[in-house]
């Protein structure tokens, strides 16, 4: 992928200007134009089975131009279904004309404890600095998205910036947050908070990591190509809908169908929407998302970010519905996908409060999160039809309260009661089967009819 920023700036002439017309030193001061273009270039490579020995594809990014250092960062939750450890160890050694191991490789903790922990930045970038890693060498990141999102932001902030390979081992990280320019770390409660917009070197998705994957994990990293095509691409939305029920039995062709054209929009969008580091106060790709990061705080964090995303998305294409923007039928179809695929649309934090905006416990409060996270007017994304977003800048409170009353009932009428609580393992409450979900009519059960023009 390839992108230009350009900046530029302003500022008052600091040299004293000696003019004996004016009082004031700095009343014939100009400013001083300045305008620049950088460049970004990084490649998403498709892959199976990168640390094997014959596959040479790591050993050529990294080593293009001679042996470099290179630090490695693994994800703890990979080591118990693989020996990834010993397989990075020989294969640098095969490779050791390309890459020289700075040190054994950091294992840090799985999920969204790799961000919530501030240690763990300074423990990267203390080994970053003790091992002489530099701008030349390279820091490669294997894990989810979370564990991406922390290694991307100690190597953006060492050094001012070190090289970065990201190898995405998630769905999740796949199709969406190991493909794009952001990192970040949690803090002061608010999802990443401290973070950077920098461009990995290199993305490497290898499939062979997505069948260790837990089915939960494996279902959720679809929501966010529900979410693209939502607002980019009836097509891929039409082929999600057709490919749902070989997605939810783990069907690898349609999974890898799936996470290569999201990939692909994805950065289209960042190379081609005009805005990569997102200066402005529009976030389209961030659909569903307002609410996602506050249940994911609201929930301690038990809620997979896909999960609250899907929760998300189901929100705003009901509201989009009693706005009178996206019709029924489309907002049937879309539950409907997303339920067969087999998430649960419910989580009791999205009823708590509705009555007080402000509470630090209240849905609301994310909408002032969301709007403070990039500065300006409040800009959400809804749905004015499969494939065609639309911005707002203002909300209903009640008519989202009536939208979660709706929820409420449809997921009374799936039977979800509770969501999940363990790191691992099925959601409680989860449809027992796909063919039970597919004969589940959900413009009957939940789906209002459209109001508006």
């Amino acid at each position: 992928m390839t992108f230009s920023y350009t900046s530029a700036i302003s500022r008052l002439q600091s040299d004293l200007i000696d003019d004996p017309k004016t009082d004031s030193p700095y009343e014939a001061a100009t400013p001083i134009q300045q305008t620049f273009s950088v460049p970004y270039r990084y490649d998403v490579h498709f892959t199976q089975n990168l640390f094997q020995t014959d596959n040479p594809l790591l050993a050529d990014i990294v080593g293009a131009e001679g042996q470099r250092k290179v630090l490695f960062v693994v994800d703890a939750g990979l080591l118990s279904h693989r020996p990834l450890l010993g397989e990075i160890s020989v294969y640098a050694q095969h490779y050791a004309e390309k890459i020289k191991l700075s040190s054994p490789p950091l294992v840090v903790p799985a999920g969204e404890a790799a961000k919530n922990d501030p240690a763990l930045v300074g423990q990267l970038c203390t080994l970053i600095a003790t091992t002489g890693i530099c701008r030349h060498s390279y820091v490669v990141a294997v894990g989810g998205g979370a564990v991406l999102d922390l290694v991307g932001y100690a190597a953006a902030i060492s050094h001012r910036g070190i090289r970065l390979v990201r190898v995405p081992t998630t769905v999740l990280a796949q199709n969406d947050s190991g493909v794009g320019v952001k990192n970040g770390v949690n803090a002061f409660g608010k999802k990443n908070f401290l973070g950077t917009f920098a461009p990995p070197y290199a993305v490497i998705n290898d499939f062979s990591f997505l069948q260790s994957l837990s089915d939960r994990d494996w279902r959720s990293g679809v929501v966010e190509a529900v979410k693209v095509a939502l607002i980019k691409d009836g097509a891929f939305f039409e082929q999600i809908e057709q490919d749902a029920q070989a997605i939810a039995h783990r069907n690898s062709a349609a999974m890898q169908r799936l996470i290569h054209r999201c990939a692909q929009l994805h950065v289209a969008h960042i190379g081609g929407y005009g805005d990569p580091f997102e200066q402005g106060s529009s976030r389209p790709l961030d659909f569903g998302h307002w609410a996602a990061h506050r249940l994911e705080h609201l929930t301690d964090y038990r809620l997979r970010h896909g999960e609250a995303v899907a929760i998300g998305i189901v929100l705003d294409v009901l509201y989009s519905q009693l706005s009178g923007l996206i019709c029924a039928e489309a907002a049937g179809r879309i539950l409907n996908v997303l339920t067969q695929i087999g998430f649960v649309l419910w989580v009791p934090e999205l009823s708590i409060h509705l009555d007080e905006p402000a509470h630090p416990q209240s849905l609301f409060a994310g909408l002032a999160e969301f709007r403070e996270h990039l500065g300006g007017e409040l800009t959400i994304m809804l749905l004015w039809s499969i494939g065609q977003g639309v911005e707002v800048h203002e909300v209903d409170f009640e008519r989202y309260r009536e939208v979660i009353a709706l929820m409420a009932n449809y997921a009374h009428a799936q039977g979800w009661e509770v969501l999940p609580t363990a790191a691992e393992g099925e959601a409680e409450g989860a449809p027992k089967s796909e063919e039970a979900n597919a004969e589940t009519n959900l413009t009957d059960v939940v789906v209002p009819q459209r109001v508006g023009g």
